[in-house]
């Protein structure tokens, strides 16, 4: 369960920020009190974790000088303000401003409750957006999510960058479990739009009825936005496309055309129906296939990706390791051969799954990975293996991955690398330059 957003409540008047707070607290949110707006400002900071309920009168700094303070170190917190008789006109003027909304005294307490509902939910969205935007911010955090140096993956990676720059919708498909959602959040948080709203529905996850609800109508009586509202100057991501009914693709294709061009909010429609032996087109109406596959960004299956297999392996062990609290298996070179050599018809996600499974094994001090593999391909419909590669490249890709692993366990120690490994000095730096290895990545 999501843990309460915060709700801070600033009023002068005691009586008045008690009630709002019992009320909301009554409602499950995690309520905070301020008898000033200069108190309220050493407490919300720009990340703020919730939302803001203001009275607009109040000693002091008053509400309206508040707001715009609030405003100035972080325009998307939502601000509720509460106004008395005659003050309207003044709360109109903080919507300009940038309020979220605005209460009249008296007020409904569930008319509270449905504002502070739908602020939160906003709130939310805008916070889990800006958390990845700024993992991607320093230009190596595409880097970190999408992890990878085979030239499928460097492409993937500029695709992203550029597309993200622009305004059209966008297609992205690929085979089960390559990181379609992954590459759709990344998309978004290096645009422009990066910081607006990023919406996400599982489209085959709803009866058509409560979908329709959902993105296009909300629900006003809990306060809920639609979807298409929530992503307003966003991104809209809709995965498992393909399900959408005939009804509701048309509905689509109609919220598509009114916006306009350039579209105020953009479709990342994501497909899974590659492994069905269809394609997007077949399923959805041409006008709307042609809208929302203007851009198309299609991720590659790990089985195309080489090297890349090795290297997400021992992160995945290193990850896995530490959370089991014990050691990582040591992966032998007929081993790593193997990995490079499976088939992965469940991809990355099936990858995941090995090493996780990987360790446990080795912390019990039974199994191989070959076993793994030979029970996942049990298990798992067949794919075509990847084409036979020259012993050299295993050779290479077998060298760079026991680097890779020493020089992690060692913490960037150059003397104590070479000591295992049996290296001179110079034949280390050499490889570690050929495989494209920083020391510094290591300490």
């Amino acid at each position: 369960m999501a843990q309460a957003m915060k709700v801070a409540i600033i009023d002068d008047e005691q009586d008045m920020r008690q009630s709002i707070s019992q009320w909301l607290a009554l409602s499950g949110f995690d309520t905070e009190t301020y008898s000033c707006a200069e108190d309220a400002l050493k407490g919300i900071g720009a990340d703020y974790p919730g939302v803001v309920v203001s009275d607009i009168r109040m000693p002091g700094m008053d509400g309206m000088a508040f707001l715009k303070k609030l405003m100035s170190q972080d325009s998307s917190l939502p601000v509720i303000m509460i106004t008395g008789h005659g003050d309207v006109p003044m709360a109109v003027e903080a919507m300009q401003v940038g309020a979220f909304d605005f209460l009249e005294k008296p007020f409904n307490p569930d008319r509270m409750t449905a504002l502070a509902k739908r602020a939160t939910q906003r709130r939310r969205l805008a916070l889990d957006a800006r958390a990845l935007r700024r993992e991607l911010s320093d230009g190596s955090g595409i880097m970190k999510k999408l992890i990878g140096s085979s030239p499928v993956m460097e492409r993937l990676r500029e695709d992203i960058l550029d597309l993200g720059q622009a305004d059209g919708h966008v297609l992205i498909d690929g085979e089960t479990g390559t990181g379609k959602t992954l590459a759709a959040h990344a998309l978004h948080a290096v645009g422009s739009r990066g910081s607006k709203e990023f919406v996400i529905v599982a489209c085959g996850a709803h009866a058509e009825e409560d979908l329709a609800r959902k993105l296009f109508d909300g629900d006003p009586d809990n306060g809920q936005l639609p979807l298409v509202e929530l992503a307003r100057g966003g991104s809209l991501c809709l995965e498992d496309v393909e399900a959408l009914s005939p009804a509701l693709q048309a509905r689509l294709l109609t919220f598509i055309n009114d916006q306009g061009t350039p579209a105020e909010t953009r479709i990342v429609a994501i497909c899974n129906l590659q492994e069905q032996g269809k394609t997007l087109e077949d399923v959805l109406r041409p006008d709307l296939f042609y809208r929302l596959a203007a851009m198309r960004i299609t991720l590659p299956p790990l089985r195309q990706r080489g090297e890349d297999i090795l290297t997400l392996f021992t992160r995945l062990s290193d990850q896995f390791s530490e959370e089991y609290g014990c050691d990582a298996p040591e992966v032998s070179a007929q081993e790593a051969a193997q990995l490079l050599q499976a088939p992965w018809p469940g991809n990355v996600r099936q990858l995941i799954n090995v090493a996780e499974r990987a360790v446990l094994q080795n912390r019990r001090g039974s199994g191989t990975i070959a076993s793994l593999l030979m029970a996942e391909n049990e298990e798992a419909e067949p794919v075509m293996t990847t084409e036979g590669k020259p012993l050299k490249e295993y050779v290479e890709a077998f060298e760079r991955m026991l680097i890779d692993n020493t020089m992690r366990r060692h913490r960037g120690s150059i003397v104590n690398v070479m000591d295992e490994l049996c290296l001179p000095r110079r034949t280390l730096n050499e490889k570690m330059a050929k495989y494209g290895l920083q020391r510094s990545d290591y300490l």
